[in-house]
């Protein structure tokens, strides 16, 4: 093979490699989408304690929420994406639940009729990853219906009045609400 030859199919080569390296670096460069359903928080302080709660909020987009994308009577996890977590340094009472200080996962069961607000002991998993012998406690929630639809859910956790608060989670025409007391 003569010198010119040669030189061409190394050159080539060599081209080729440098493509090949440069398009792994890019890649590496881009950056993560977002997620399609945002992270939130909602955080109180009662007397110096904070009470915090981080989730991810999914929008409507013309699905059909309650009964369609979040079926009835099945554990939901209560927003989008990884689960949704509770923290806080403050004992509480939830309902009608003894919640000590520390970190949670919050669920819900939705139905027809009364929701329940589950407070789970694992914490740091994916929102479908839930296991039931983990529960803390299960508590009503009071059901209301908005008079329009709120397109982004949300959770609250509303200012203390004194040691109450209330948390709420809104979503389409739905608001269900469960008493915070700090103890």
């Amino acid at each position: 093979m003569n010198a010119t030859l040669l030189n061409t199919r190394l050159l080539r080569i060599g081209c080729a490699t440098c493509i090949g390296v440069g398009a792994l670096a890019g890649a590496q460069t881009q950056t993560k989408k977002p997620m399609p359903s945002p992270p939130a928080d909602t955080s109180q302080t009662v007397d110096g304690k904070t009470v915090s709660i981080h989730y991810n909020s999914p929008s409507i987009r013309g699905r059909k929420i309650f009964g369609g994308l979040v079926p009835y009577d099945k554990v939901w996890r209560t927003g989008a994406n990884p689960a949704t977590s509770l923290k806080t340094e403050a004992n509480l009472k939830i309902g009608t639940a003894t919640v000590p200080a520390g970190s949670y996962t919050l669920y819900t069961l939705p139905s027809t009729g009364e929701w329940k607000l589950i407070i789970n002991k694992q914490t740091g998993q994916w929102g479908t990853k839930y296991d039931q012998s983990q529960d803390l406690a299960r508590v009503d929630m009071k059901k209301e219906t908005l008079s329009s639809p709120q397109e982004v859910m949300s959770i609250t956790l509303e200012p203390f009045q004194g040691k109450t608060s209330s948390l709420h989670v809104k979503w389409d025409t739905t608001d269900v609400s469960v008493p915070v007391v700090a103890e």
